[in-house]
């Protein structure tokens, strides 16, 4: 299979001329190596999966740097945290770009050590598993099969990591492998956590929850953990990208970060393989395809939104009363809401809450206010005042 073009190769080139040190973070298997490999072909690439590396490293972090001949590609820089500030030593010395890129999986921790270490020397990148645009470029029929909703919910079932898509790799399979390796290697390492089976359940729970909002107390009760265990749990997932934690949007920014979130995974393939579900035809007759959809759809936004470096935040909205807006894009002067339903046929009440809310004027104080109903429904269409029907793959 042909090497399949990223969406954020060219900025990243330009990032790695522009700074001494790039760090590139990002799940397991969204296929980081593959992509530094091919853009970056004369560097020398090294890996601390190597244990033999990762304790040289360990052990004596300065002579290990000073021995490296740059340009260099680290990979997994999280399990040598040790060796930042002898990076950091190595580039003031001698301020040349390019030098070193760095990788992680572990995007708190290793982001932790890079703002200590090496704030104002490091260009900064992440990289999720293929968007539907990066889809499209392995074989242009993904991209039509995808406007049906069968074609989109058998998607839905493969995921988007490289994987796969490229290799066709059984999908229970490669997911079940997946989460073994997560856990023996990631969530060990960020916690030693002696239940795995009881984690393995708190995954299982968290994904029936999808698109929902995150009740940390009554999600501890139903795994039978403590709340602070619960925490604990959720910043591994959120720490290491398997979760994404949607926040809600409020005039007042400071309750953004105490209100609840929402709770999507980053893939929906491992999201349904937790679920257990069969096929995507069974996953379409169920009420959980909504919220997966929208999963799906909320991941995309992220997608572009760290692809192309889109200077724009995302959030959901709810009142008191209940009335829900399942995403919002701020870009700070403007702002677009969306409603995301799983169906093809349109009706009325699916603008409900667009309505109430554009009525409201809760938004009035950005210059442009959009709204759009995303669905399965082919034509772009007007709904009401200030209200657009937009096919979902052309957000």
């Amino acid at each position: 299979m042909d090497y399949v073009v990223r969406d954020i190769e060219a900025g990243l080139k330009k990032i790695n001329s522009q700074f001494p040190v790039t760090l590139l973070t990002g799940p397991r298997q969204t296929g980081k190596s593959t992509m530094l490999k091919h853009l970056f072909p004369k560097h020398l690439y090294i890996t601390f999966d190597d244990s033999t590396l990762r304790l040289a490293a360990k052990k004596e972090p300065n002579a290990f740097i000073e021995s490296l001949k740059t340009p260099v590609v680290i990979d997994e820089i999280q399990y040598v945290p040790e060796i930042l500030p002898a990076i950091k030593m190595h580039v003031d010395q001698n301020r040349k770009n390019g030098r070193f890129i760095l990788t992680g999986s572990q995007v708190f921790n290793v982001m932790a050590g890079v703002t200590e270490s090496l704030a104002g020397r490091t260009g900064l990148f992440e990289l999720l598993p293929f968007s539907f645009g990066e889809l499209s470029r392995i074989a242009t029929e993904n991209a039509e099969k995808a406007k049906d909703i069968n074609g989109c919910f058998q998607q839905i079932m493969r995921g988007f990591y490289p994987v796969p898509n490229i290799e066709k790799t059984d999908i229970k399979a490669f997911y079940g492998a997946y989460l073994s390796l997560y856990i023996e290697r990631d969530v060990r390492q960020i916690q030693n956590i002696k239940d795995i089976s009881t984690f393995e359940v708190f995954l299982q729970i968290l994904a029936g929850r999808v698109a929902g909002l995150l009740n940390v107390a009554d999600l501890a009760q139903s795994c039978g953990i403590s709340q602070a265990t619960c925490k604990t749990w959720l910043s591994i997932l959120e720490n290491s990208r398997i979760i994404y934690l949607l926040r809600p949007w409020f005039r007042n920014t400071s309750k953004r970060l105490v209100k609840s979130p929402k709770v999507y995974f980053t893939d929906t393939g491992l999201l349904v393989y937790l679920l257990k579900y069969p096929d995507a035809k069974f996953l379409q007759s169920i009420p959980v395809m909504g919220s997966v959809f929208e999963n799906m759809l909320v991941m995309e936004f992220l997608k572009k939104k760290i692809n192309t470096r889109q200077n724009a935040d995302l959030y959901y909205y709810r009142d008191s009363n209940g009335v829900e807006i399942d995403l919002v894009v701020d870009n700070g002067h403007s702002v677009s809401l969306y409603e995301i339903k799983a169906a093809k046929t349109l009706r009325s009440e699916m603008t409900k809450a667009l309505t109430l809310v554009d009525s409201a004027g809760i938004f009035k104080s950005y210059s442009t206010v959009k709204n759009y109903l995303l669905s399965f429904n082919e034509n772009r269409l007007p709904l009401g005042k200030n209200i657009t029907a937009v096919p979902w793959w052309e957000a």
